[in-house]
């Protein structure tokens, strides 16, 4: 209403209309509009509309808290110029030229208020046929911002029904610039890698970043090992793994570890699980016998760490091992029965003997697969 009422042009764009058009409830959504941020800012001041300042001003963005939600308007813009990073813009009341710099095809569709879809690309007919295009030529939209390298397969991942049905001279294109990657920071990468993790066609698509170079520009070690990779996506398919899960199958030892986190600075979390599945993933596995849980019940029971719990979870998906997954999450920590008080009041008093009582009590209390109770416990003390 407000943008009517100054005959300002208003429009949901990018991936809102995707999300529409695809029957899925959109994330958030953003808005284009033929007003200057100057204009956007006069305008919602004298309404009172409550601004958010994010810093998006220089970019054409104004951020506008409505009803309890945050909504991004942008002004249409034209790259001026572009260094394969950032861009800078300059603003416009053309929506095809806004259109026009945008990513791939299926992110450049416009959606009026009234139901009306401004589609000067193709997008909507490339998204029913489950195909991704980059607008225009895509050497042109890579050397704007290499990033889009990341987004293609991103979007492949999400939409694309098969894997391998790509343009050849898409994959061309990508192979060239694939070097400039390596301008782009890691926390950007990392982003895109983890929704590249998380999509599917997963297997195909690394494969893919291995075929076309790209790998080595995103800390993804040379000589990956894309054998493990395909049996690990296969096993993990249904068990909603972690990304870090995922990518360790690539990993030979714990240098492709510190080597990724040097070039995507992953948080601790993501490092540490890295580490523990590459130390783990062979020896730690289940046992023969009739409790196959057993090595990794002990392994918690014995582990002094933190989350050990979530990382046994990961590891187990990464094996394949849905049954016992669910057993182990399933499966509460017995907490020991016997404390040195009980022991004290059984007549050992010095603190070392208290010591040494309780862990040999330990012991006996794993190797009953930490069935005994206290009563059994203290008889056993006495045997010892």
């Amino acid at each position: 209403e407000l943008f009517e009422k100054k005959s300002y042009e208003l429009r949901i764009a990018g991936g809102a209309v995707r999300d529409l058009l695809s029957g899925v409830t959109p994330q958030d959504i953003d808005f284009a509009t033929t007003a200057t941020p100057a204009e956007m800012k006069e305008m919602f001041t004298a309404a009172g509309v409550r601004l958010i300042n994010n810093k998006g001003e220089k970019h054409g963005t104004i951020t506008a808290r409505l009803h309890e939600q945050n909504f991004e308007i942008t002004t249409l813009r034209i790259d001026v110029v572009t260094d394969g990073r950032h861009a800078e813009v300059e603003f416009t009341t053309d929506w095809h030229k806004d259109a026009e710099r945008r990513d791939l095809t299926v992110n450049s569709m416009f959606l009026g208020l009234d139901g009306t879809l401004y589609d000067f690309f193709n997008g909507y007919e490339d998204l029913k046929s489950k195909r991704i295009r980059f607008v225009g030529k895509a050497v042109e939209r890579i050397q704007e911002d290499y990033l889009r390298i990341l987004r293609y397969f991103r979007f492949y991942g999400r939409i694309a029904e098969k894997p391998g049905d790509h343009e050849a001279n898409t994959l061309q294109a990508i192979k060239e610039n694939a070097k400039g990657l390596a301008g782009i920071s890691g926390e950007r990468i990392w982003v895109e890698l983890k929704k590249i993790l998380l999509g599917n066609h997963v297997n195909h698509l690394v494969q893919l970043m291995y075929e076309l170079d790209i790998a080595q520009y995103i800390g993804l070690p040379l000589d990956g090992n894309l054998e493990e990779f395909a049996r690990v996506t296969k096993n993990i398919q249904n068990l909603s793994p972690k990304p870090m899960t995922l990518l360790t199958a690539l990993f030979k030892g714990k240098d492709d570890v510190t080597n990724l986190d040097l070039r995507l600075k992953i948080s601790k979390e993501e490092k540490n699980l890295g580490l523990f599945l590459v130390k783990h993933r062979q020896e730690l596995t289940k046992s023969p016998g009739p409790e196959p849980l057993r090595p990794y019940q002990d392994f918690l029971m014995d582990s002094r760490e933190a989350n050990t719990s979530s990382k046994i979870f990961e590891l187990l998906k990464y094996q394949g091992e849905e049954q016992l997954l669910k057993e182990m999450q399933e499966w509460t920590v017995p907490s020991f029965p016997v404390s040195g008080h009980d022991l004290r009041k059984m007549g050992v008093s010095s603190g070392k003997e208290i010591g040494t009582a309780l862990q040999q009590l330990r012991d006996e209390w794993k190797k009953s697969g930490y069935h005994m109770d206290k009563e059994e416990l203290l008889s056993c003390l006495k045997k010892l």
